[in-house]
């Protein structure tokens, strides 16, 4: 039977049917609650738009109670890249399951991840077969490098934010990731967060928020603006 993923959501601060998708992926170590705050900010730029933050699939290896979308125990680029593939299969049928329930498109569906939850975010929404609205992806790293590249369906637009201080996730990750997905024809913006540790600021936050409105081409919420 396969795996059914579930965690915390927001409706549309507008109220009535979704007009836009936004699914968060936490990091290693926490579940979906530790990321609806995101949603919470971007609720009011976004109105029309769901927010959903699915609890990883996995127990995760060190911390009991807590989630990971794949285990860290052994990190050779093959295994890293065999775990991403395997929560890959997993949240796309969840996607389609999300997309078809609400009658949305791809092109209505965006990600956003912060660490494990980044590299997921990433490479699931790149390996699907139509192509998604786009993917933020906060203080994470892309495993698997080249050979992660022969598995890239769809390029939608990527934004990477990180600190330069994160002692967790290297910031030249930032680096390597934007190298990968540029060199496969991804459209990649990345922003380094001076001082930053492993966390996301207000800053990325704001730039997220923004980036996500702008890839989803909604509408602002502000009525008399123009777009």
């Amino acid at each position: 039977m396969p795996m059914q993923l579930d965690g915390p959501g927001l409706a549309p601060l507008a109220g009535g049917k979704a007009a836009y998708l936004v699914v968060l992926l936490h990091g290693v170590g926490a579940n979906g609650n530790d990321l609806i705050s995101l949603a919470r900010a971007w609720r009011t730029i976004l109105p029309e738009t769901e927010f959903i933050a699915p609890n990883a699939p996995f127990p995760c290896d060190y911390a009991p109670g807590a989630r990971q979308w794949f285990s860290l125990a052994d990190r050779a680029p093959e295994k890293l890249l065999a775990g991403l593939r395997e929560a890959a299969t997993i949240l796309d049928r969840f996607f389609v399951e999300l997309l078809a329930s609400r009658q949305l498109g791809d092109a209505r569906l965006a990600l956003a991840g912060f660490s494990q939850g980044a590299a997921t975010a990433l490479y699931a929404g790149l390996r699907r077969q139509t192509q998604i609205a786009g993917i933020v992806a906060f203080s994470g790293a892309l495993p698997g490098g080249e050979g992660m590249r022969s598995d890239i369906r769809s390029k939608p637009p990527v934004l990477l934010v990180h600190g330069e201080a994160d002692d967790v996730v290297s910031f030249q990750s930032m680096a390597n990731a934007q190298t990968v997905l540029e060199a496969a024809g991804v459209s990649v913006t990345v922003v380094a967060r001076p001082g930053l540790g492993h966390a996301i600021d207000d800053a990325g936050i704001a730039l997220g928020g923004d980036f996500l409105r702008y890839v989803l081409k909604a509408p602002q919420a502000d009525a008399g603006v123009a777009v």
